[in-house]
């Protein structure tokens, strides 16, 4: 999977500490994978969630942070589409963002 864009993950990680290395092991996970279909992401992560738009939600730091992440399977392509608090989460349209 190629996972575009690292930087949203670094400059939130240099916001919140306690993420960076979370996010940095999910970030080498999902750039070494080769999801076909979201059942093959609730296999290595069973706690994420599938929208129906095809966006992954995965919790991060124990659920203290979400990340969405919209995944072209055919392409290979995840694009980091918002990673932030939980109470920030709950303010947006993670089918929209």
């Amino acid at each position: 999977m190629r996972v575009i864009a690292k930087k949203i993950l670094r400059e939130f990680w240099e916001k919140h500490n306690d993420s960076e290395q979370p996010l940095k092991t999910w970030y080498k996970e999902a750039s070494n994978a080769n999801w076909m279909n979201p059942s093959q992401i609730k296999d290595n992560y069973p706690k994420a969630s599938i929208l129906k738009t095809g966006r992954a939600i995965f919790n991060i730091c124990g659920n203290k942070y979400r990340l969405v992440v919209d995944i072209n399977y055919e392409r290979q392509w995840a694009f980091i589409r918002f990673i932030g608090t939980h109470s920030e989460y709950d303010k947006i349209d993670a089918n929209k963002i």
